[in-house]
């Protein structure tokens, strides 16, 4: 698991920090005592979980756009941070239909400017630019796709990712391989977890139709999806961080997800949450399939996850009952006005422990 004492006093840059998994990786830092520096847009979302646990109060928070290269070289020379945990990116599929040239601007070239920040710095010993497992060319089979797989993505936030990925391994051929920095990628799946109010997210979608006492509407509930608590990538990204931090052979590329028995279709995790939310509320509720005709997503993807278990002795801690019971637990606690900061420090430890 996570070694916490390691991150005490580390100097972090953050990109993103202001999203749902940004600010569960905020939080984490801040229960190890990391000194952490943020670089990114205003919350995406409102409500945000970064606002109700009032972690601009707690961290050095910049705002800033990462396609801005100027003022982010400002940042790293102000912060000198040791790691930088690249997670600022526009990450929705159907967003990157409607604005494919953002997408592409943010998701490349905004990975271009970060490198070329950590290039430049004389601080920087450990990089890691998180992806997504959409990256591999989606052949619909039906085991996981490994590291080594193609990259490819067909829409244009996969692709903008799979870009994002060759980005990262160019500036590592050419310019760190005589250096001390190290260089990694984390591609991880579909993530759920308390305090992700995005559009167009499936777990999002059953909390406010739940909370509005409607039918859950589900696009499409046989693609199938590496569905994880966003505690087990944010730890596992801070596994990799500190591992190449000490030890630069340690490096590469790797997948993050959860074992098979986890990869679930949407219609199976949308039964889970109706179960689940039915038993804790006492307030029946169902979903129904309705297809909207959308635009193109994968239908099968799952992840091979041998490389990080056996590099980093790494390994799922929630299932997907536990996942579900906990995101349910969280937003049933934001409901009842419940101090969120200390709800989140209780999963954390619960999933450290």
């Amino acid at each position: 698991m996570l070694d916490m004492s390691f991150y005490k006093n580390k100097k972090i840059l953050i990109t993103g920090h202001t999203g749902f998994k940004g600010s569960w990786m905020c939080q984490v830092l801040l229960m190890a005592g990391a000194d952490i520096t943020g670089y990114a847009l205003k919350p995406p979302t409102n409500p945000a979980l970064f606002e109700i646990c009032q972690l601009e109060n707690q961290i050095n928070s910049v705002t800033g756009d990462i396609r801005d290269l100027a003022h982010l070289k400002e940042i790293f020379e102000a912060a000198r941070p040791e790691i930088v945990i690249h997670m600022a990116a526009q990450p929705l599929v159907r967003e990157s239909y409607q604005n494919p040239v953002y997408t592409y601007d943010t998701n490349v070239m905004g990975t271009v400017n970060v490198l070329e920040c950590v290039r430049t710095s004389p601080f920087v010993k450990s990089f890691l630019n998180v992806t997504t497992d959409k990256v591999y060319k989606n052949r619909e089979w039906e085991w996981g796709y490994r590291e080594n797989e193609e990259l490819n993505g067909f829409d244009p936030y996969s692709n903008s990712k799979s870009c994002s990925e060759l980005v990262t391994d160019s500036y590592r051929s050419s310019f760190f391989t005589e250096s001390d920095t190290a260089i990694s990628t984390a591609r991880a799946g579909n993530v759920i977890g308390g305090g992700d109010f995005a559009k167009d997210r499936i777990i999002p979608d059953c909390i406010r139709a739940a909370q509005s006492g409607e039918d859950i509407i589900v696009r499409n509930p046989y693609s199938t999806r590496p569905y994880e608590h966003v505690l087990e990538p944010v730890t596992a990204y801070l596994m990799i961080a500190q591992a190449q931090y000490e030890d630069k052979k340690t490096a590469g590329s790797y997948n993050v997800g959860p074992d098979e028995t986890d990869c679930l279709t949407t219609g199976e995790l949308v039964t889970l949450f109706c179960k689940n939310w039915t038993e804790k509320t006492n307030q029946p509720i169902k979903w129904i399939n309705k297809y909207d005709g959308g635009p193109h997503e994968a239908g099968f993807l799952k992840l091979d996850c041998s490389k990080l278990k056996r590099t980093l002795k790494w390994s799922p801690r929630w299932n997907a009952q536990t996942a579900v019971e906990k995101t349910i637990e969280w937003f049933l606690a934001y409901s009842n006005h419940e101090n969120m900061t200390e709800r989140m420090k209780k999963q954390i430890s619960e999933f450290c422990s």
